[in-house]
């Protein structure tokens, strides 16, 4: 009878996760697959193996951090696996104004269309460091967990690649306001 009532606090537990950070992690999945449908697919693995790991899960990084690692561990198993196909152009909707007026929502659509084919063109570990710092906004020491490397690496791989970021969005006639 206890093992139910554990098993069944995990599940809760699960849940309320997957309703807190399945959102965010099915976006960044999606931006180093560049391919909805497998993001989704990564997504549903990254839980169901946060599930199987719950009991190695000792709560000393933040369960976000955590669920991250998993995704990051996930979507890299999956590019060794292939290589995506096509580049998704548009998949995060702005949700900072909830009733935009359609030029405005027109806007940030091309913007993000931009923003995420510039980062499609960069190396992997660059958008990456991208995605996990500016887009996501986690710190430098849960970007390095996630991505199991030193804080240090983390901080040189974001100096480096904003530039080339900015460089690329300059190519592609993209004006960008504010990019570090």
């Amino acid at each position: 009878m206890v093992y139910l009532t554990e098993k069944n606090s995990r599940d809760e537990e699960l849940e309320e996760w997957y309703n807190l950070y399945s959102d965010a992690i099915f976006k960044y999945i999606c931006v180093m697959t560049r391919d909805y449908q497998q993001a989704e697919d990564l997504t549903h693995e990254t839980f169901i193996k946060a599930y199987n790991g719950y009991e190695t899960f000792q709560h000393e990084a933040e369960t976000k951090t955590w669920l991250f690692r998993i995704a990051h561990n996930v979507t890299i198993d999956f590019h060794r696996k292939r290589k995506p196909l096509r580049i998704i152009e548009s998949f995060l909707q702005n949700k900072k104004d909830s009733n935009p007026l359609p030029e405005e929502t027109l806007q940030m659509k091309e913007e993000a269309k931009e923003l995420y084919k510039a980062l499609g063109q960069l190396k992997p570990a660059y958008r990456e460091v991208i995605v996990l710092r500016k887009i996501k906004g986690f710190t430098v020491k849960e970007a390095s967990e996630i991505l199991g490397w030193s804080e240090n690496k983390v901080k040189v791989t974001l100096h480096r690649a904003i530039p080339i970021l900015k460089d690329k969005l300059a190519k592609g006639g993209y004006l960008y306001e504010k990019t570090t």
